[in-house]
């Protein structure tokens, strides 16, 4: 039977989200990869376990992640049902809908129809009565954001989900959504974008548009896919994600440019008494104006070292700008 640690709040961090009343701890777990139909279960269940032993209340789901599609949110609620279902209080659960999931003109993008519908599968799938927070997850060239919102505003009334937020918007999809949610009265609480130091778009307004509109954000792939770690310093190892089946990271984007930047980020990263990944994740999280950074794991060591980059001092001005030094080129 398992039993949370009673230090479990000792030493994560948590952030204000945006305007609300929401912390989020500032390491969350994202499921996307390693907690499918095709994973061991037993690994997923010792990350979950440990990640919400070390203070990590926010679990992060959508309906496609997998694969094959939904058995993340499947192996999620047996997680739930096992382990953490005491818990249910204290956990930030959330999930999102708007890509692919099943055929048909009513299976993906933006539309009530969809959202509704896809929402109430992964409800199901995890036997959960409602999630903390519900998103958009991309937007939609086709249906009119009015109507995408208003699902997320009716989401919220019926009380399926006590939050809303997007993801991959832009910055004036953004602060459109924003608007017509406010309107509603059901404010978008927080944005989830990739961002890394080798992926800064969201720096160029975002972040402003975010700030203006008081909302939060939770980022993505903070690590770029691995490449932000000591994990490719001296080559593609054969057991890495490069090297194996993953559409999300192939041997053609581990470039020797990327990796001669992350040798030269590591002598800083060492200097500090820290990994590369770790580095990686203090620097999303500088200024404050990131609330969460979303990690996902294959292994209860690599979440461990995610928590523990929490411990390191702030990075100084000097090394910010030996950082866009290198990151510059």
């Amino acid at each position: 039977m398992y039993n949370a640690s009673a230090t479990r709040y000792d030493n994560m961090k948590y952030n204000r989200t945006g305007k609300s009343g929401l912390l989020l701890p500032a390491i969350s777990l994202g499921l996307w990869h390693n907690f499918g139909g095709n994973d061991l279960f037993e690994n997923g269940r010792a990350m979950a376990r440990r990640a919400f032993d070390l203070g990590i209340t926010h679990f992060d789901l959508a309906n496609n992640y997998g694969p094959p599609a939904g058995s993340a949110e499947e192996s999620f609620g047996q997680i739930l049902k096992k382990d953490l279902a005491p818990y249910r209080d204290e956990m930030v659960i959330s999930t999102k809908a708007g890509y692919y999931m099943w055929a048909g003109p009513y299976g993906e993008w933006g539309s009530k129809k969809y959202l509704v519908s896809s929402l109430d599968q992964s409800l199901k799938r995890m036997g959960l009565d409602y999630v903390d927070i519900f998103y958009h997850h991309r937007p939609d060239p086709n249906t009119p954001l009015e109507e995408t919102m208003a699902a997320l505003d009716l989401i919220v009334r019926q009380g399926k989900a006590l939050y809303v937020g997007i993801s991959n918007y832009n910055p004036e999809q953004t602060r459109e959504a924003a608007q017509i949610l406010r309107r509603l009265g059901t404010p978008c609480l927080i944005h989830q974008p990739n961002y890394s130091m080798m992926s800064r778009w969201i720096e160029d307004g975002l972040q402003d548009v975010l700030a203006e509109e008081g909302i939060g954000s939770i980022v993505f792939s903070p690590l770029q896919g691995g490449i932000l770690t000591d994990r490719y310093l001296n080559g593609i190892a054969p057991d890495s994600r490069a090297a194996g089946p993953s559409v999300f990271l192939s041997e053609d984007a581990i470039t020797e440019e990327k990796i001669a930047k992350v040798r030269k980020l590591n002598e800083i990263a060492a200097a500090r008494g820290q990994k590369m990944s770790q580095l990686a994740l203090s620097w999303v999280l500088r200024g404050g104006k990131v609330t969460s950074a979303l990690i996902g794991a294959s292994k209860v060591s690599q979440i461990e070292d995610a928590v523990a980059s929490l411990n390191a001092p702030e990075l100084s001005a000097e090394e910010l700008e030996q950082i866009e030094t290198i990151l510059r080129g």
